[in-house]
Formats: C-alpha cells, sequence, structure tokens
C-alpha cells in the first residue's frame, strides 16, 4: 500500500540515507532494524495497529516475530498486502497500488529465512507516518472534499439475511460541475457489513419526473476510491440528486467483521470537483463509469455454478466511436476467484491482455485505475473481451458451501458476473492525438536512454 495519496507513509530522503548507510554498516545483513520495519510500516502497519482492520499488530519487533514465517508467507504468495493484480500479464502501471516490488518480497522472505533478527538496535527505524483513520483518501492531495452526501442512516443487526436500502438524496448541486475525484466510505464498523453501495445521479426532465442521468460511483469492500485523468469530465449536473442502492451484510464478511448490531450507519460520497470554469478553459472529453455485463439473464438463473465444481464467463463490449479504457473493476461474490479484460481487434486478429487478477477476494474489491499515458485505447470496432472464473470446490477459501447449486442474484450467498469500468469518450481528433503523443513520448524516452 505504498502510494502516497492512500497512506502519506514514505519516509523523507535523509531518513532513507540513513537506513542505507546503517545497513551497509552491517554488511549488508537482512535485519528487521535495517530493512524490514521500513517496508512492514510503509506498507502493512496502516491496517495491522491497533484498532486497525488487522488480526494481529505489526508495530514493533517484538509484536512482528512471532508472526514472521506467516508474514513471509503471506507476502511471497502476494495475499498481503490484499491487491490482487497480476505481476508481469498486462499494464502494470496503476495508480493506487498498494503491491510490493520483487526486491521488498525477497528482503522479507530472506529476512524470516535467516531467522528473522532483530539487528542493532541501536539502529532506529523510522516510524509508521500513519494517516487519520477518518481522513479521506485523497485528502493529502486534495483537502477535505468539496461535497459529501450521505446516505439515510440504517441498523444493520448482527445476523440475519442480506439487507438493501434504496433512497434517494438530493446533492445540492446548484451548476454543474466535473468531478476530479471520488471515494465512497461506510462510516465505522460498517466497512465490514456494507457489501456495496451503487450511486446513480437523477436529473429532472421537462415533465418533472425524475430521470436516470448515468453511474456516479460505485462502492464495494475495501475500493480505494476513483480519480479521474486530466482533461476528463465525469459530469456531477445542477439540480439533481442521489440514487443510492447499498447492500448490507449482517455479521459482516473477514476478518474484521464486527458480528453486532450497528446502529445508525450512514454511507457517504465525497466528492472533489475541478475549478467551476473547468469545462470552458479544457474543453474536456467526458468520461463515465458503467456496469458491463458479461452474461446476460444472469439474475434469472442464467449463471450456473454446480456443486463442487466451476464455470466461466465472458462478456464483449465494444463503441462506435474512440474510447479510452481508464480503469477495470470486476465484481463477483464468494465463489468468484479470477477475471482478466483483454482487447480484440478485429482489423488485425490481434488479441491484447490488458489486466489479469488470479487470486481474486470479494472482500478487497479495486478499481484499478490505469495510468493515463499507457491506459488502452480502443479504435472503432475493436472489442472489449471480459472473462470471470468461479470456483465453488472446498479449495475455495471463501466458499460457505461447495455441496449448494449457485446461481446468479444479488444476495451475497449467489454470484454476479460484470465488471465496472470507466471509459473516456474520444472523437478521432482526439484519439489521433493521444495516438501522436504517445509515439512522441516514446521516441523521446528512446533517444534518452542512447
Amino acid at each position: 500500500m505504498k502510494n502516497l495519496q492512500k497512506l502519506g507513509l514514505l519516509g523523507g530522503a535523509i531518513t532513507a540515507l540513513a537506513l542505507s548507510a546503517g545497513a551497509q554498516a552491517q554488511d549488508d545483513k537482512i535485519t528487521y532494524n535495517t530493512h524490514v520495519a521500513k517496508i512492514l510500516n510503509e506498507n502493512c502497519v496502516v491496517c495491522h495497529r491497533e484498532g486497525g482492520v488487522g488480526p494481529m499488530q505489526l508495530t514493533n519487533y517484538d509484536q512482528v516475530r512471532p508472526w514472521a514465517p506467516l508474514i513471509s508467507y503471506k507476502v511471497a504468495e502476494r495475499e498481503m498486502p490484499p491487491y490482487a493484480y497480476d505481476h508481469g500479464i498486462g499494464i502494470q502501471d496503476l495508480k493506487g497500488d498498494w503491491r510490493l516490488t520483487e526486491d521488498e518480497i525477497s528482503t522479507v522472505v530472506a529476512w524470516v529465512n535467516s531467522g528473522s533478527p532483530i539487528g542493532d538496535t541501536d539502529i532506529l527505524p523510522p516510524a509508521a507516518d500513519l494517516p487519520d483513520p477518518d481522513q479521506w483518501t485523497f485528502e493529502a492531495d486534495y483537502g477535505t472534499p468539496d461535497l459529501i452526501i450521505g446516505s439515510v442512516p440504517m441498523d444493520i443487526p448482527a445476523n440475519g439475511n442480506d439487507l438493501w436500502s434504496k433512497h434517494m438524496v438530493p446533492t445540492g448541486v446548484n451548476e454543474e460541475r466535473c468531478i476530479k475525484a471520488v471515494q465512497v466510505r461506510p462510516r465505522g464498523d460498517a466497512k465490514a457489513v456494507v457489501h456495496h453501495a451503487n450511486s446513480e445521479v437523477e436529473v429532472m426532465n421537462e415533465d418533472g419526473e425524475y430521470e436516470s442521468f448515468g453511474q456516479l460511483t460505485e462502492y464495494a469492500m475495501g475500493k480505494w476510491g476513483e480519480l479521474m485523468p486530466e482533461g476528463v469530465c465525469r459530469t456531477m449536473p445542477t439540480n439533481s440528486r442521489v440514487s443510492w442502492d447499498i447492500h448490507m451484510f449482517p455479521g459482516g464478511l473477514g476478518a474484521m467483521a464486527p458480528g453486532t448490531v450497528i446502529k445508525d450507519n450512514v454511507v457517504e460520497i465525497g466528492l472533489w470537483f475541478h475549478d467551476a470554469d473547468f469545462m470552458a478553459k479544457t474543453e474536456p472529453y467526458k468520461q463515465d463509469l458503467k456496469l458491463y455485463q458479461l452474461k446476460s439473464g444472469y439474475e434469472n438463473g442464467h449463471l450456473i455454478v454446480p456443486p463442487n465444481g466451476y464455470t466461466m464467463t465472458q462478456g464483449f463490449h465494444s463503441f462506435d466511436h474512440p474510447v479510452r479504457i481508464d480503469s477495470f473493476q470486476p465484481h463477483g461474490h464468494l465463489r468468484m476467484n479470477a477475471a482478466s479484460l483483454e482487447v480484440f481487434y478485429p482489423e488485425t486478429g490481434r488479441t491484447e491482455q490488458i489486466s489479469q487478477i488470479s487470486k481474486w477476494s470479494a472482500t478487497w474489491h479495486h478499481s484499478h485505475i490505469y495510468n493515463p499515458d499507457i491506459a488502452p485505447l480502443l479504435p472503432v470496432g475493436a472489442v472489449l473481451v471480459i472473462k470471470q472464473w468461479y470456483d465453488n470446490t472446498a479449495a475455495n477459501a471463501n466458499n460457505p458451501d461447495p455441496d449448494q447449486w449457485v446461481v446468479g442474484g444479488s444476495r451475497t450467498g449467489d454470484e454476479m458476473s460484470h465488471a465496472w469500468i470507466a471509459v473516456t469518450h474520444l472523437d478521432d481528433e482526439g484519439f489521433e492525438k493521444i495516438v501522436v503523443e504517445r509515439k512522441e513520448n516514446e521516441q523521446r524516452s528512446l533517444a534518452g536512454s542512447d
């Protein structure tokens, strides 16, 4: 979890140089004080601390040492930090990427294999600079949100069946604005019991009736937030309202599930806007977020995962104008375990793999935000190919009952087959401009490497 916007945990250059000098003084022997504490403090302690969502605290050597073998295993298997996105397949330059580097992984594993030594006690590792747990994801860069839209308060019981709350809330926006960042967060313990929270914007038509304007954002357990690329606009219209669709799972999922009644839970949307004259100055292309379905009619039982068996779904989507794919977030429930995004180019017959998630988990959803400089550009006719896999066997650690037939539906015990994808809609001129800019950047990069 090294992204500065997420954690603000990176040490200063002076601390890094001092740590490096200390390590060299020990002939590069890997110890907790010289190497490992820094990695844990920058990537793990944000969750593994007093009051954090992690099941144990990892803020000092005495706390870390008993868990060293498990830490080594989880790190080597890329299960921690919890960011399931395959290395070496497709685009790797992502915003909000929590994954450890290969060097960090090998350092932690080597340290555990050598007996997990503490090292020179005169060398003090940099302390974790932890953000306030109530701080918004993008607050360090953009300040507090320009607008916060809360749901109506809801009581969530300690156990029972899935619950949904669907209601409308006015936005209070009196002039059209462009969104540059958005985050949804349930308050307090509700993080473990709010399965998802979809928010759609509605505007009033000429007949005085509200109609859909489009998706505002989507939240699922563990989601970090969304960033819009420079020069694009995800619109918040004037005189609008938010239509909430909040799915709650009493008792909760995962290690952080409280299993207690949560009173007056509120889910909040934090919005950061561009300046009011952004559209006039920039003439931005429009971006939207939509649900792209993989298997039509799955709500009616067309998605079936047999007992102690597997299945796979796929969907195909194309556009009648050029687009850029800005982010990809697959969605499923307890039996889903993998997903991929590809692009097929009919003119050449070539298929390009964009993203692969081989160890997907319903307890940590991520919107994989591509660096705009390399985000997939799709000409007219190119086809998005989205695939998801489901494991209904005992080998799936998230599976509550492998002997059950599982069908498509909205309950936590059902399955879903779709992906949330943010798309910037271009015209021919905009598409060609980006292509030219990328070629020029590539040539400059090659020239600089000579």
